[in-house]
C-alpha cells in the first residue's frame, strides 16, 4: 500500500500544532475584561444553569463507557455515550434524539469534555465521545526522553487519518446497536476541539491532497459541525481551497487569547477567524469570546487566576452550542438572538453568515426578540 500524504508540513503540524495544543495561548496580552467584570458574569443564566447541572446531572443524564474494537484495523476505539436519563415515573418518549459525535484534542480522552456531554444530554441530545488511542492521554505516559517521538506519531499523517476512521467506526457501531432506536439519523453533528476540530473538518468535507490509496474522508451522515478552537493545519494551500467544499452549517468558537507563538511559528487568534471566513456552506456562525486561552474549552484544570473565566466560558460554550443546534433543527433564529443578547459582554466578536450574507452582532441586537 502506498503511503498517504496530507498537505501538512511537520513544522506547522508538529511544532506549531503541538505547542498550540499543549501550551495554550501566549499570555502577552491582558484579558479585556477586569476581574470584577468576570465575577459579574457568574450571574449569567447559562453559568447558573451549569452550576445546577454539576450537582444534579446524575438525575438527568445517563453515561455509559463502551469498549469497542475495530477488528479491521486492530485498533481499540473506547467511547463514552451520554443521553437524557429516562425517569421511572415518566412515560418513555417516542421522540428520537439528535446525536453529536465528539473528537478530543491532542492528549485528551473520552471523558475530558464531560461538561459538554452532560449539558447536551440535559438539553435532549445524545452524544458519543470518541477516544483516539494514538493521540490520547497515553502519550503523556512513559519516559520524558521519548515524549517527542510519541508526540510526533500522535500528530502525524497516519494518526490524522486513523482519527477519522475512529469516528466512522464508532458512529457505525452505535447505529448498528440497540441504541440506534434512540437516534434521529437525520440530525447527526460532528464536533471537536483543537485537533478534534481538524478531525471534524475532514469528516465534513475539508479537502486534502489525496494519493491513490487514500479513502474518502467525508462522511455524509453528518449534517452540521461544531468547531472549537480549530487551528489550520495546512501550509501553503489557500484556506478556501481546503474548506470551500464544506457545505454543512458550522459553528466556530474561539477566544481573543487563542494564540500560539513559538520559535519559527506563530498562529494568531485571527487564524480562527480566517478559517471561519474560508469555510464553505450557506450558514455559519462565529463567536469570539474575550480572554481565555486555547485549552480553556478542554475541561482541563486552569491556573487559579483563570478559574472564573473557565467556568464562564465553558458555560457560555455549552449554551451557545445548544442554541445553535436548536435554532438549526427547529428553524428558530430566536435561539441565537437570545443567546447573543445575554452574552454580549463576553463577546469580542459575533457574526453569522447566511447565504453568503454577513449578519453582524449589532444587527442581531437591533432586532427585537419576539415574545414567547
Amino acid at each position: 500500500m502506498h503511503p498517504v500524504h496530507l498537505r501538512v508540513q511537520h513544522k506547522l503540524f508538529l511544532v506549531g500544532l503541538l505547542q498550540f495544543l499543549l501550551l495554550g495561548c501566549s499570555q502577552h496580552q491582558p484579558p479585556e475584561l477586569s476581574s470584577s467584570q468576570w465575577q459579574q458574569q457568574l450571574n449569567l443564566p447559562s453559568v447558573q444553569y451549569a452550576t445546577e447541572l454539576n450537582s444534579q446531572w446524575l438525575d438527568l443524564v445517563q453515561s455509559d463507557e463502551l469498549e469497542w474494537f475495530d477488528d479491521a484495523r486492530q485498533r481499540a476505539v473506547p467511547v463514552l455515550y451520554y443521553a437524557p436519563k429516562q425517569r421511572d415515573d415518566v412515560q418513555a418518549s417516542s421522540d428520537k434524539l439528535p446525536l453529536i459525535v465528539f473528537s478530543h484534542g491532542l492528549g485528551g480522552s473520552r471523558d475530558r469534555y464531560a461538561y459538554l456531554g452532560k449539558y447536551w444530554a440535559s438539553q435532549g441530545f445524545a452524544s458519543l465521545h470518541v477516544q483516539h488511542v494514538g493521540s490520547d492521554r497515553q502519550i503523556w505516559r512513559g519516559s520524558r526522553l521519548t515524549l517527542p517521538f510519541r508526540l510526533m506519531a500522535a500528530a502525524g499523517d497516519d494518526e490524522a487519518l486513523a482519527r477519522v476512521a475512529d469516528v466512522k467506526f464508532a458512529l457505525t457501531t452505535l447505529l448498528e446497536s440497540d441504541r440506534s432506536a434512540q437516534i434521529d439519523q437525520t440530525k447527526i453533528v460532528m464536533a471537536g476541539h483543537s485537533y478534534g476540530a481538524n478531525t471534524s473538518m475532514l469528516l465534513v468535507g475539508a479537502k486534502v491532497e489525496r494519493s491513490a490509496a487514500l479513502p474518502p474522508l467525508r462522511d455524509p451522515r453528518f449534517s452540521a459541525a461544531l468547531l472549537i478552537s480549530a487551528p489550520p493545519f495546512y501550509d501553503g494551500a489557500p484556506l478556501a481551497a481546503v474548506l470551500s467544499s464544506v457545505t454543512v452549517p458550522t459553528l466556530h468558537i474561539t477566544n481573543t487569547m487563542d494564540e500560539i507563538e513559538v520559535p519559527g511559528y506563530h498562529s494568531a487568534p485571527s487564524d480562527r477567524i480566517d478559517l471561519y471566513q474560508a469555510m464553505g456552506g450557506s450558514y455559519k456562525v462565529l463567536a469570539v469570546f474575550h480572554g481565555g486561552n486555547h485549552n480553556i474549552f478542554s475541561g482541563r484544570r486552569q491556573r487559579p487566576e483563570l478559574g472564573v473565566q473557565a467556568q464562564v466560558l465553558q458555560a457560555a460554550t455549552q449554551s451557545l452550542s445548544g442554541a445553535f443546534l436548536k435554532g438549526l433543527f427547529l428553524q428558530d433564529a430566536q435561539q441565537l438572538r437570545q443567546w447573543q443578547q445575554q452574552h454580549q459582554t463576553l463577546l469580542a466578536r459575533f457574526e453569522q453568515s447566511e447565504n453568503n450574507t454577513q449578519v453582524s452582532a449589532q444587527a442581531l441586537l437591533n432586532e427585537t426578540p419576539r415574545s414567547r
